[in-house]
């Protein structure tokens, strides 16, 4: 039990700062799929409640905290409003467990100047729906002959 339990915590710290470790880990841990998902949920969304509401002093004070003035408009920074004006706050949501990090979309919604309350709930039904897409296809693929002996 207590092996479980650090497995579990070790998949879950991952989780705060890269969303695709939960189910990776999870399946070579040999979780079931509801385990991939609340482990993969859970740490995420922890990052998610910090960075919200630790968001508006993270905001103030980051720029205390460079030494240099950051640029503007980067490429990246470009993609992110090109993403926000076409598909808004569920665009940003859906694509954080993707691209940007749990923390990274966050900090991008706060500074967008969203409620709270919306990006709690958007960034929890991307999760979810990430976190079950993910855990079934490894599960799938895992059923492959090659793959599995590669495993064992």
């Amino acid at each position: 039990m207590i092996e479980y339990l650090i497995t579990f915590a070790g998949i879950y710290f991952l989780c705060l700062f890269k969303f695709v470790a939960g189910p990776l880990l999870g399946a070579a841990a040999g979780y079931s799929l509801l385990e991939i998902v609340v482990v993969t949920v859970s740490g995420m969304m922890t990052s998610v409640v910090l960075f919200t509401y630790l968001g508006d002093w993270f905001m103030r004070n980051w720029n205390v905290l460079i030494s240099k003035k950051p640029k503007r408009f980067t490429k990246r920074t470009r993609n992110v409003i090109k993403v926000w004006k076409k598909f808004g706050i569920w665009g940003i949501a859906l694509l954080t467990p993707l691209i940007l990090t749990p923390i990274g979309g966050t900090v991008v919604l706060t500074s967008f100047g969203i409620a709270k309350k919306k990006i709690l709930l958007t960034m929890f039904v991307s999760a979810l729906v990430w976190a079950f897409a993910f855990g079934l296809s490894i599960e799938e693929l895992l059923k492959i002959p090659f793959l599995k002996n590669l495993l064992t």
